[in-house]
């Protein structure tokens, strides 16, 4: 597994850095054959692609496991005829309460699956609706990665998927107050709603390139992850979420909306980045795509369709969703381990 990763990488180049305030944003790009279709709906497609047979309702249906419903589990039912990619991360609104995904899981055609997710509403368990609605953006980046350690950790010692609950609400109530975002549910969808206009101006100035298959972000010079798919087309449909989901770290960096003047943009870390030399910046982001293929994996058999693969090493979480040899989805965050960071994710 690890050759595979490293296989999967190697078949990559680094693209021309684009940035947006303090968030830069390298491309990960393929080869030309990455522009074929896949064999897979995303979520969003699978949700509104009409099937005549139930009344024109999409192919794919998520709901609660039962009436009673169970916080770190939901049930996704595939009618159609393709497998289905829910991504990490991914937010479910509507239902009992909002959730994330915990893992990147492929629902086989005609499957009905049980897969783990975690709460990022701590304040409400009764129902909005009877379904979910896919939203337009990913779990915030840090997270994601906080979240992605906890499911590895869980998965190791007790064979679960599982995150640390408390410390996903702990987390969005922490974030919500830094950014002025409480609401009365502590529904993390409130951060995005309070910043929307900012993350849409990352989406605008963010775009894809040709054969983009994956982007690698940096906050003020500070590596943040990456998401890299099977398929370009994955990734422009995508990217916008992904974005979105960046930009609401790079305004727990600096408030965007809170600017008095150019002196005072002088003074804040949001066009830091920007000074940073894109030599600079591009050794950086080697740097970590070349710890990630260093990294130790762990496999098991995955939610879903394939296998489930765990990147485990210092300063890195990461995992990846394996299916008839080839990677369709992999992600790894730059984290901060305790007692420091001799690794380094930061251009200095």
């Amino acid at each position: 597994m690890p050759d595979l990763i490293a296989q999967t990488l190697s078949s990559v180049t680094l693209g021309t850095p684009v940035a947006c305030d303090a968030i830069t944003m390298f491309p990960l790009v393929g080869p030309r054959t990455t522009e074929q279709e896949p064999s897979y709906l995303t979520l969003d497609q699978a949700l509104a692609c009409p099937e005549p047979s139930r009344g024109g309702l999409g192919q794919t249906e998520i709901t609660e496991i039962s009436a009673q419903g169970s916080v770190p589990e939901l049930r996704v039912i595939n009618k159609g005829a393709k497998p289905v990619l829910i991504l990490d991360g991914e937010e479910l609104v509507g239902a009992k309460q909002n959730r994330v995904v915990n893992l990147t899981i492929l629902v086989a055609a005609h499957t009905t699956v049980t897969i783990p997710v975690s709460c990022v509403e701590a304040g409400r368990w009764r129902a909005r609706s009877r379904a979910f609605a896919a939203s337009p953006r990913t779990q915030y980046a840090a997270g994601r990665a906080k979240r992605m350690s906890q499911v590895t950790e869980s998965m190791k010692f007790s064979g679960t998927r599982h995150s640390d609950q408390a410390e996903v609400w702990a987390d969005i109530a922490e974030k919500s107050q830094r950014l002025g975002a409480d609401s009365p549910t502590g529904a993390m969808e409130e951060i995005f709603i309070r910043h929307h206009d900012f993350a849409e101006r990352c989406v605008d100035a963010l775009r894809p390139t040709a054969c983009q298959v994956g982007a690698l972000f940096l906050i003020n010079g500070t590596v943040v992850g990456f998401d890299l798919f099977d398929r370009a087309i994955t990734l422009r449909r995508l990217l916008p979420k992904l974005v979105r989901s960046v930009a609401m770290d790079a305004v727990d960096v600096v408030d965007v909306g809170d600017v008095a003047d150019v002196a005072d943009v002088a003074r804040r870390p949001g066009l830091q980045a920007g000074r940073l030399s894109p030599d600079l910046l591009t050794k950086v982001a080697e740097h970590f795509l070349e710890r990630t293929c260093a990294a130790d994996v762990h496999a098991d058999h995955a939610v879903g369709m394939g296998r489930d693969l765990r990147l485990v090493a210092p300063a890195i979480s990461g995992a990846a969703l394996e299916a008839g040899a080839v990677l369709v989805h992999l992600s790894a965050f730059h984290v901060s381990p305790t007692g420091g960071d001799p690794e380094g994710g930061r251009a200095s």
